[in-house]
């Protein structure tokens, strides 16, 4: 169950999803969820936390910690508020909204909420 503004999710980019889901799944015995041919997911129960692979194109900077928020729209005020900057508008996706910004630091993450 997702938690306001807690950690709730992992994405990790590559190019390549077949290496991606033989290597975890056999080096760690995590089983997929394929959200079409660029994205699937990996559980909690298997993983420790939830979240996905990304092969969409994207720039390989590293993992994606995605924060969970229910009222999206006051989180991203919050964020800009405290000094964060909104690289990705709200947009929508499968099971919900989501935007992406970087802290003070320059760390990219993401905020999502259910649809």
């Amino acid at each position: 169950m997702s938690k306001d503004r807690t950690i709730d999710y992992v994405e990790l980019p590559g190019r390549d999803m077949a290496a991606m889901k033989a290597f975890y799944g056999e080096t760690f015995g995590w089983e997929f969820v394929d959200y079409g041919p660029a994205y699937a997911a990996f559980d909690a129960a298997q993983a420790g936390v939830d979240g996905g692979f990304d092969i969409d194109g994207q720039e390989l900077s590293g993992p994606l910690v995605v924060l969970y928020a229910d009222d999206l729209e006051g989180m991203l005020a919050a964020v800009e508020a405290a000094g964060g900057t909104v690289i990705k508008p709200i947009f929508s996706f499968p099971g919900g909204r989501r935007f992406h910004f970087t802290d003070p630091a320059g760390n990219v993450l993401a905020v999502w909420t259910k649809a």
